[in-house]
């Protein structure tokens, strides 16, 4: 279960050997290059969707907004859309690193911790008993539903006692819990089902500026604390003796990453719902490019989990035209099969 043992610090580049320094070369172009992949997926993200747009057109509606309908489109509509997609993209492969850290387990994801439950529990009270039926309150609401289970599972997992194997025993029991509670309302209240039914599949397309900028200082809190923790989490991976005799303080790093996967995992599934495998596909399949150092996983997967989301965004709008395939929808289809051959493959390496 546990991850290779990542090196705690490294020595500077003039001291490193050749190999060494070549290595860290390649990482940084390799960086550099899915860096220049977001940006062409980003720009697909705005150009290409169910309404042919010719690109002329789209750079109008980007640059010299004029109010024309397709300047709308543009603007209002692919714009915010494609910003929310890099944004929850970025926070849930941040989130999913620091949570693979966290646990030791290479297989886990942000839903190990019950956030996902928890804020699809807190929109679904609000829709039911409070009569909220805006997306912008649903944020708020999702957001606190996350932060809340957070704290519940760091308690029940025994707060300065918590290890990695506590803390996924308690979010997985307020998991179940809490989708018992909303099969209860949901069936209970027609209504609410009805109002629920987008949001819990994960959807990009009800972005608006609005939700955008909600949401981006808690995500750019989030990733700031996540890139933090790179070097005590290193430490951590290692094992709670080791990591103490290296002088990582366990509890506050432990706290301080259950607040960024708070932050992430809470802003982005308040904005776009419950989209799953982001944050287990993309920073497993960094780790085999970068190998287990975090700073290298870290970054690599703020980069390449929103090429992941856009881009199966954008595959969504092109394959049901003129209708489209929900985000959270592609990215299951996708993330399915590699879950199970993630798993088949560490099952074999194990025999």
């Amino acid at each position: 279960m546990l991850v290779d043992s990542p090196p705690v610090d490294s020595p500077p580049d003039a001291a490193r050997p050749p190999t060494a320094r070549r290595r860290h070369t390649a990482r940084a172009a390799g960086l550099a290059a899915a860096v220049a992949v977001l940006a062409l997926v980003a720009v697909l993200g705005i150009a290409v969707g169910a309404k042919q747009i010719p690109l002329d057109q789209v750079w109008h509606g980007v640059f010299h907004y004029s109010g024309t309908d397709t300047d709308v489109v543009i603007r209002d509509v692919r714009l915010p859309r494609t910003l929310l997609g890099l944004l929850a993209g970025a926070a849930l492969g941040l989130a999913g690193t620091v949570m693979q850290a966290l646990t030791r387990n290479p297989l886990a994801d942000p839903g190990v911790l019950g956030i996902n439950a928890g804020a699809s529990a807190a929109v679904v009270t609000a829709i039911s008993f409070l009569g909220v039926t805006s997306l912008s309150s649903y944020v708020w609401f999702a957001f606190a539903g996350a932060a809340l289970v957070s704290v519940a599972v760091y308690v029940l997992g025994g707060t300065r006692s918590a290890t990695p194997v506590r803390l996924a025993l308690a979010g997985t029991a307020l998991t179940a819990v809490l989708t018992g509670y909303l099969n209860t309302v949901n069936l209970l209240d027609g209504a609410a089902l009805d109002r629920m039914r987008f949001w819990t599949v994960g959807s990009l397309a009800a972005a608006t500026s609005s939700t955008v900028t909600r949401i981006a200082p808690f995500l750019a809190l989030g990733a700031v604390l996540a890139l933090l923790l790179a070097r005590p989490l290193n430490a951590v991976a290692l094992g709670d003796d080791q990591a103490r005799a290296l002088g990582a303080r366990l509890t506050r790093t432990r706290i301080l990453a259950m607040a960024a996967v708070t932050l992430l995992c809470g802003g982005a599934t308040a904005a776009c719902g419950p989209i799953v495998y982001v944050g287990l596909m993309v920073p497993h399949a960094v780790r085999a490019l970068t190998g287990p150092d975090l700073r290298w996983i870290l970054p690599y997967s703020a980069v390449l989990s929103p090429v992941l989301l856009v881009g199966a965004d954008v595959l969504g709008r092109v394959v049901a035209r003129p209708g489209e395939l929900q985000v959270g929808i592609v990215t299951a289809v996708i993330g399915g099969p590699v879950f199970i051959y993630l798993v088949r493959r560490r099952r074999m390496a194990q025999l």
